[in-house]
């Protein structure tokens, strides 16, 4: 560009020479014309450097000491995957607990928390199905007896002579019939709630049992409870969650990116805030196969023992992820550039001359390189260090 200036001075000098004479004109305009060619000069002179694009940048001499170039290199990675997850009860040692009977719940005995054995009773049920029951199995019982005893009659009176065979024969099938009969009354109560016992003592007292028990089926904490005294309970419904704690699964949420780093029987390491960052080593033992669509994730599970019941439902815990070592090329995270939502690193165009490319990188692996997916071949000299100085370097150029 012409200084203003000078350009004034050069109409300053044509009007001058519109008025004077003619040999004072011709002194003018040769010098303008000097002047004029000395300009041009200087502008060849600037631009007989190297185009630069609007992605390129130039290192200055005296700037050469603020980067560091390098090439990309191949290194064997070992991809480690760190995600939040938290202890839960392992499913296969959770059983939840319900009345097997219609009937008000008269007594709660187990609360949240406490440890329970099996067959240990959690609530009690009153229910007049369970007395009809009960008069059932009686009626049943003493079918029974009658049989039994008609049987043995029937046996004297053949060996007397008095009746035939096929009358013993009719009272023995009614007595198997009276038999199975009983069983079933019995078994009824069973399932009621009834123990063996409790039908014995009924079967020789005849006295009727006013509630029934619910009773734990395994041994465990009880993690919930959803029955108070007078609820009315119906079959089916969950009352009580009795858990065994002495294995549990560790949970947790992998973005959907991250899947495919994460297999089964990778080495995971468990860190647990709560207990002073203690660190459990386990495996992978599932990864889910379909993708949460409200949080875009996959489930992971690991299954560790926990003997002293130190793991907590619900305690959070992190989970790192071993993954097996492979060849990658890799550049050093300080050579990326983030720049329209995209990575980028500086390639070198020429001497001291770079430009800003557009690269497809994984995500960071031990805090330290980033692979490259790609877009960047193994070897290429690219700037490791001060990318982010020299990007700025760049914008400045283009103002």
């Amino acid at each position: 560009m012409i200084d203003s200036r000078f350009f004034y001075r050069v109409l300053r000098a044509v009007a001058r020479f519109l008025i004077w004479p003619r040999r004072s004109g011709r002194i003018v305009i040769v010098s303008a014309a000097i002047v004029l060619a000395g300009c041009s000069s200087e502008q060849q002179t600037a631009s007989s450097g190297p185009k630069l694009d609007v992605r390129d940048v130039a290192i200055k001499p005296e700037m050469q000491s603020y980067f560091t170039t390098g090439k990309v290199e191949v290194a064997d990675l070992s991809r480690v995957v760190e995600v939040s997850g938290t202890i839960q009860p392992d499913e296969r040692l959770v059983t939840r607990i319900g009345a097997s009977v219609l009937g008000r719940v008269t007594n709660v005995l187990a609360e949240v928390g406490d440890r329970v054995a099996s067959g240990q009773p959690l609530a009690s049920l009153a229910s007049p199905e369970l007395t009809q029951a009960q008069v059932a199995f009686l009626r049943a019982n003493a079918s029974f007896t009658q049989a039994e005893r008609a049987v043995e009659r029937a046996q004297v009176l053949v060996k007397a002579d008095v009746i035939g065979t096929a009358e013993l024969q009719r009272r023995e099938s009614e007595l198997n019939i009276a038999r199975a009969e009983s069983r079933a009354a019995g078994d009824q109560l069973a399932l009621m709630g009834m123990s063996s016992a409790m039908i014995d003592a009924l079967r020789k007292d005849g006295v009727l049992n006013p509630s029934v028990g619910i009773s734990a089926t395994q041994s465990g904490v009880v993690i919930e409870r959803k029955v108070s005294q007078g609820q009315v309970a119906t079959p089916g419904d969950p009352l009580f969650t009795v858990a065994d704690l002495s294995r549990v699964w560790v949970v947790g949420q992998i973005p959907e990116q991250t899947a495919r780093y994460v297999r089964p029987g990778q080495a995971v390491e468990i860190e647990v805030p709560a207990l002073r960052n203690r660190k459990i080593k386990a495996k992978i033992s599932v990864v889910g196969d379909t993708i949460s669509p409200e949080t875009r994730t996959v489930t992971l599970r690991s299954v560790i023992d926990n003997p002293g019941r130190d793991l907590k439902p619900s305690m959070l815990v992190n989970m790192r992820i071993q993954g097996d070592a492979s060849s990658t090329a890799v550049v050093p995270i300080e050579a990326v550039v983030r720049e329209t939502d995209k990575d980028h690193v500086f390639v070198r165009k020429a001497d001291n001359i770079w430009t800003l490319t557009s690269v497809e990188l994984g995500p960071p692996v031990n805090e330290s390189v980033r692979p490259v997916l790609g877009g960047l071949p193994v070897g290429t000299e690219i700037v490791i260090k001060g990318a982010f100085h020299l990007n700025n370097e760049r914008k400045r150029a283009q103002e």
